[in-house]
């Protein structure tokens, strides 16, 4: 390629990711707006690679909306609060390295991108763990390794917790417990309407989060091997993770070097941390 079509090629990848930046911006908050923005300080970097196949299902009346790439392993991928499968692990790569050597599905939570957003509360909390079980049956996946990014992470833990024979390993992403309880499950029970900059997910969504919340004997119960992945500057380290550690010591963290909450997921290292350990697990 000439170093004029390279240059081309790397306005047009970080064009994407700006519109995206700004998109998130008017919908979703400047939160997510600055994690867009990272992309598209990194747009050079991501490697243009094959598109995943847009589809969708019914969740008891609920369109959810996914992406399905690759073969080999199933691997499901959960986004965070206010994201979407396309932020979260589409654009910044993830995907499609993962799609190498694995059928990777990235659905978008209800309330979340493409999928609908009801204004029932029965549509979230433990519905979207559910939601994941109906999207494995949906695909005739009877186990899958489990990868949850923040609010992702809730769900995952929650998942691994409810149906263990269908998970082979789990990783939390930029989350750890949420104890039954616990003062974390009582912020998130305080009645809000907008959160991290206000937003387009529904009241009903943000409002239902408490209830993926753990007890300890849950977390104690749970046999299926989990890795956990935390940006060294996150303060959900301290708030969730560290928490986690004092109780399930034998689950590995691995602390993603000059990261936090909102970047962790764009860096190689988490990039790479997960493709280790699901390429690892037997």
């Amino acid at each position: 390629m000439s170093p004029r079509r390279g240059r081309r090629r790397c306005r047009r990848r970080r064009g994407l990711c700006v519109a995206a930046a700004r998109l998130c911006l008017a919908v979703a908050g400047p939160c997510l707006a600055v994690a867009c923005l990272g992309l598209a300080a990194a747009g050079c970097r991501l490697r243009h690679a094959e598109q995943p196949l847009s589809q969708s299902f019914d969740a008891r009346g609920v369109r959810i909306h996914y992406l399905v790439q690759g073969s080999g392993e199933p691997v499901v991928l959960i986004h965070g609060l206010y994201s979407s499968a396309a932020v979260n692990w589409q654009l910044p790569g993830t995907l499609a390295d993962l799609a190498a050597r694995h059928r990777v599905v990235a659905l978008d939570l209800p309330g979340h991108g493409q999928s609908d957003k009801p204004a029932g509360e029965e549509a979230y909390g433990l519905q979207m763990v559910e939601d994941v079980a109906l999207l494995l049956d949906h695909l005739q996946i009877r186990a899958a390794h489990v990868v949850g990014y923040s609010l992702g992470g809730m769900v995952a833990l929650r998942f691994i917790s409810r149906h263990p024979d269908r998970v082979l390993s789990g990783v939390l992403g930029g989350m750890g417990w949420m104890p039954e309880g616990g003062a974390m499950q009582r912020v998130w029970q305080r009645p809000r309407e907008r959160l991290l900059g206000g937003g387009s997910v529904p009241t009903a969504c943000i409002a239902s989060i408490g209830r993926l919340a753990l007890t300890r004997a849950e977390l104690l119960a749970i046999r299926v091997p989990v890795e956990v992945l935390i940006g060294d500057r996150d303060p959900v380290d301290a708030l969730y993770v560290r928490p986690l550690q004092a109780a399930r010591p034998d689950w590995p963290v691995v602390r993603i070097r000059r990261a936090g909450h909102l970047n962790a997921f764009l860096k190689d290292q988490f990039k790479q941390e997960l493709a280790r350990w699901l390429d690892g697990r037997p």
